[in-house]
């Protein structure tokens, strides 16, 4: 009898390509709230709470930068829906490398659009908000395409839920044994931003362009894990 092939999240390179994206959000949210004026454009919890700022007209919050990144993020989230059935039943390496690859483009693109930024002006306007829609495009495909996965405590974006299991999960006899990839990833985008808020002292495009080349660097490394090749389930 041959023996069934375990799943992908059972694999020990899938979570490790998991944390190296993770700190990618950190890259990207440095380079959104630091250099873009107050926006995120991977963490859409956040952006909604400045949206609200913005409603009331509290001061250094704009509400266009919030709604184009939210939208930016949802179309992105409706391209990796498509991508991602389009590939049922096929290799998973070659669904998530054509993602990685939508993404990182996306990143670089945007790098090289944030080359025209004066981040102190935040000028010119066109250019910031196509730096906004093209991150949060990224991110609202990265983040769709890791929740078809299904790995626990790993979405690469959002830290409340997993920070709540950290706590919650110590109490009783035993602790949890997710703990320690629970806080693999809070440590992940952690510092991803720390290395973001440094690399912007040189220029907003850096951190980009260092998250591009780790999402297409990382997801083609794993795919060089036999567990790559089995198919991909919607």
């Amino acid at each position: 009898m041959t023996a069934t092939p375990p799943p992908p999240s059972s694999s020990s390179s899938l979570p490790r390509l998991l944390l190296l994206l993770s700190a990618t959000t950190g890259l990207v949210d440095a380079a959104s709230v630091l250099g873009l004026g107050k926006v995120f454009t991977a963490n859409m919890t956040g952006n909604v709470v400045f949206l609200g700022f913005a409603a009331v007209g509290t001061p250094g919050f704009k509400v266009l930068p919030a709604v184009m990144a939210l939208l930016a993020f949802m179309g992105g989230a409706w391209g990796a829906g498509k991508l991602a059935r389009a590939h049922a039943a096929l290799p998973l390496r070659r669904w998530l490398l054509r993602a990685a690859v939508v993404e990182g483009s996306l990143l670089l693109a945007a790098a090289l659009v944030a080359l025209t930024i004066d981040v102190a002006a935040q000028a010119p306007e066109a250019a910031v908000l196509t730096v906004i829609v093209l991150t949060g495009f990224a991110m609202g495909l990265r983040n769709a395409t890791i929740r078809a996965l299904k790995v626990p405590d790993l979405t690469t974006t959002v830290l409340t839920l997993t920070i709540t299991g950290i706590a919650a999960d110590q109490t009783g006899r035993s602790a949890s044994p997710n703990f320690a990839r629970r806080f693999a990833a809070v440590l992940s985008i952690f510092l991803g931003a720390a290395l973001g808020a440094a690399l912007l002292r040189f220029n907003l495009a850096v951190p980009l362009v260092v998250a591009s080349i780790l999402v297409v660097g990382s997801t083609a490394l794993f795919a060089r894990d036999p567990v790559s090749a089995l198919p991909h389930k919607v």
